[in-house]
């Protein structure tokens, strides 16, 4: 099992990460409503697994920080510590600590990330991705100092979380989405297939999670969604099975709650624990 996967396919919901991001791709496009700044933090668990993984047990938190405004772009910080036990009683801690910022057209984005295995760095990747007219021209400066050209029109998070809201609000049941997220050595671009369920009225029942965090986010309708995401550089010719599933229940405001990672063998949730509301950066006329 490689535990760092588990930061990187965290950071990746975003959205919410999953996905957890907002600028959209032209200002004219505006989401049902504006995205809501916040800070938010999921308590995670084991779910499910299966012999295969060799784990007896998972804890850990994931902090979710999102802040800017729609004139001049969105930041994210974003964080993931997870303690992992295996059959023999042994534990492995990763730490997964990521910075990105989005401008206000979805034109530009910069990322930072960094992974600590056991207080060691392990992994770090930073750079800059710009579009162009029929790619993305990367500008990377780790793991190693290069210039990359990904072909394609990749959606950044941010800007895919637009469009999945967009998608969400005309009654759309399927999104299909190349993404670029920075995320593992930094020029890999994601195949995303997201499937919404139908839209819900209301905050909706707190269930496992917070009350008072789920109250914060306010009377506005949700969709359930799942997400799931296949490695593009792949040589699988069969049926394609995702590298990472993600489901969640995403607010019109661009908040998630009730998180479910899927990776296979096993699966973890994120309850929310806590929500802080964050005053965006208003537009200067």
């Amino acid at each position: 099992m490689n535990i760092t996967r588990l930061g990187v396919f965290a950071a990746r919901t975003g959205a919410t990460a999953v996905v957890l991001g907002a600028a959209l791709s032209g200002a004219a496009q505006a989401a049902p409503t504006e995205l809501l700044t916040h800070r938010a933090v999921y308590d995670l668990s084991l779910a499910e697994t299966s012999q295969a993984a060799g784990i007896s047990g998972v804890s850990g938190r994931m902090v979710y920080e999102f802040t800017g405004g729609p004139c001049e772009g969105y930041s994210v910080a974003f964080r993931f510590v997870i303690q992992v036990s295996d059959e023999r009683g042994q534990t492995r801690v990763t730490d997964l600590q990521t910075s990105s910022f989005e401008d206000p057209a979805s034109k530009a984005f910069q990322f930072l990330s960094k992974t600590y295995v056991n207080r060691k760095l392990s992994e770090e990747t930073r750079g800059r991705a710009e579009h162009a007219d029929d790619h993305i021209a990367l500008d990377l400066k780790k793991p190693d100092e290069r210039e990359v050209r990904l072909s394609g029109t990749a959606l950044f998070p941010t800007e895919h979380l637009r469009r999945l809201l967009e998608a969400a609000d005309k009654g759309e049941t399927i999104l299909v989405a190349d993404l670029f997220d920075g995320s593992e050595t930094g020029d890999k671009v994601y195949e995303t297939t997201s499937v919404i369920g139908a839209r819900r009225d209301g905050p909706g029942s707190p269930g496992e999670e917070d009350a008072g965090a789920v109250a914060k986010i306010g009377d506005h309708p949700h969709w359930p969604v799942t997400i799931a995401y296949f490695d593009s550089e792949s040589e699988d010719t069969g049926e394609r099975m995702p590298a990472y599933q993600l489901g969640f229940l995403l607010y019109d405001n661009g908040v998630s709650r009730r998180l479910k990672l899927d990776y296979g063998d096993f699966e973890l949730r994120g309850n929310l624990s806590d929500l802080t509301l964050i005053d965006p950066v208003t537009c200067k006329h």
